[in-house]
């Protein structure tokens, strides 16, 4: 790949942004013109057309733009029924039935910045700021790795000096080293996800060498004249394309996973759906390999934050779920992360859909896993939660669904990241490969954390687990019974 190599700018290091004059030449790859003109020419699409865009999703190959559009145009309930139910084979084919869960861990709430749509906006004065001491992260991951058996988190940072690079590194080695003792050996924190603010290639560097795994940014919205109305002026926020290209950086930086995201209810989300595709096929272009991972949360109530109220761009249930299955149709090898942002009736409607992360048990207070103040988690928190249930009843909901709860972190250990993963997941031959893990794992954590009626709900749906294991791949059925045996015998953290 040829690297543009420009003169430094201000509020940039050296080689921060290596496509500013790109961007500024080209405006970048999201051009709102050429984005409307697309969904503009496939209104009304033809049903045969229709039908041949979701054979070619079936394929796991990226929709084009135009395609895109054709789907997003559906106006026919029965033709949304049928990208429903596709949507739904692709993620089965890609992922098989596996949920991976997460908690997200809040470390600081100081921003810089004013975003208008916020509850941690700099000029929002009765937010309850702290950043947490290294003794009480220590504390928060105690209670998520030792009390709830999470082995994932996301780790969430305001942009702030006091947040910067050097304290989301030494957040991030509190977070490995606790090791909290089990009758059946430890549970820890095996893996973190990051999301933060735009970094310089430098710091991406440095939080490539913390050991993190996928490095998550939203653009928030991908409408430039919306971009300005909702990050004022003045702000580091305000710049687009520092946002916009940050993943570029990142991957030049050598971080093989990075998630991209938009807040729903900022503008048309027919428009960023194609947003997130160009985005998408951007770098895929100049990388070789997609986003690991794409997020669709949708704005929610946060205090004394009235512009929630006033946007005219809500995304309704119906809505979010033809968004989570174009995104699914037109990003096929991608993972898709439902927060408990929204309510449970909601997420148990769109899992089938194609999700594939979620998380569960989440506070998002400052501090609020190990502080049981729970009067002023709303002074604490970025916004409303919709879903606050506990870990193990989520688990034994997606049971009942006949959904197995992954754990694993394998594939980070493996080298099973950045292109090796991506040719897996196109391939079909990740969904069949992590199912041995997740079963080990799933064992693991129902032994350790669940309660009696989970571990009764989950028994059945091991057996048949199992069973097509030895249906489908029984060449690898003695490795996977040895580890199964292991497991069951009390060792920890095995896998394939």
């Amino acid at each position: 790949m040829n690297t543009l190599h420009i003169k430094e700018k201000k509020g940039y290091g050296k080689t921060d942004n290596l496509y500013i004059k790109q961007a500024a030449l080209e405006r970048g790859f999201i051009d709102e013109n050429v984005i409307l003109r697309k969904l503009g020419e496939h209104v009304h699409p033809d049903a045969g057309y229709i039908r041949s865009i979701l054979r070619k999703s079936l394929a796991i190959e990226t929709l084009s733009p135009d395609e895109t559009a054709a789907l997003i145009n559906v106006s026919s309930p029965g033709l949304w029924e049928e990208i429903f139910e596709t949507a739904a084979r692709v993620k089965k084919k890609v992922y098989d039935n596996r949920i991976v869960t997460f908690a997200p861990l809040y470390l600081s709430n100081l921003c810089v910045n004013d975003c208008v749509y916020c509850g941690f906006r700099k000029s929002n004065p009765v937010v309850r700021r702290k950043t947490l001491t290294i003794p009480e992260i220590k504390k928060e991951t105690e209670v998520l790795a030792g009390r709830i058996g999470h082995k994932r988190l996301i780790t969430v940072y305001g942009e702030h000096p006091k947040s910067g690079i050097n304290y989301i590194t030494e957040s991030i080695k509190a977070i490995y080293s606790v090791n909290v003792k089990k009758k059946n050996g430890i549970s820890a924190i095996r893996r973190i996800n990051v999301n933060a603010a735009p970094m310089s290639a430098r710091e991406l560097r440095e939080l490539k060498k913390a050991g993190i795994g996928t490095f998550q940014v939203f653009q928030e919205t991908y409408h430039r004249p919306t971009y300005a109305l909702v990050h004022p002026a003045g702000t580091i926020k305000a710049d687009y394309t520092r946002r916009l290209y940050c993943m570029h950086r990142a991957m030049e930086a050598g971080i093989d996973d990075v998630g991209l995201g938009v807040l729903f209810g900022l503008y048309d989300w027919r428009f960023e759906i194609m947003g997130l595709l160009y985005h998408a096929i951007e770098l895929e272009n100049k990388f070789g390999v997609g986003p690991h991972t794409v997020s669709f949360p949708r704005l929610e109530p946060a205090i004394n934050t009235p512009f929630i109220a006033r946007s005219k761009y809500g995304v309704s249930d119906g809505d979010l779920k033809k968004i989570v299955s174009v995104i699914r149709l037109a990003i096929p090898y991608t993972g898709m992360i439902l927060t408990a942002r929204e309510p449970a009736g909601i997420r148990r409607g769109l899992i089938g859909t194609g999700v594939t992360q979620t998380d569960a048990s989440s506070k998002i207070g400052i501090g609020s896993y190990g502080d049981n103040d729970v009067g002023e988690n709303n002074r604490r928190e970025q916004f409303v939660l919709g879903d606050t249930r506990s870990l193990d009843e989520v688990i034994r909901e997606l049971a009942e669904m006949g959904y197995i709860t992954s754990f694993c972190t394998a594939g980070y250990r493996c080298g099973r990241t950045g292109k090796n993963i991506m040719n897996l997941l196109r391939s079909g031959k990740e969904g069949k490969f992590c199912k041995l893990n997740a079963i080990l794992t799933f064992r693991e954590w129902l032994d350790d954390f669940a309660s009696e009626r989970t571990r009764a709900v989950a028994k059945p749906l091991i057996e048949r687990e199992i069973s097509e294991i030895r249906n489908k791949a029984p060449e690898l059925e003695g490795m996977f019974h040895k580890y199964y045996k292991r497991i069951a015998g009390g060792e920890r953290d095995l896998y394939i």
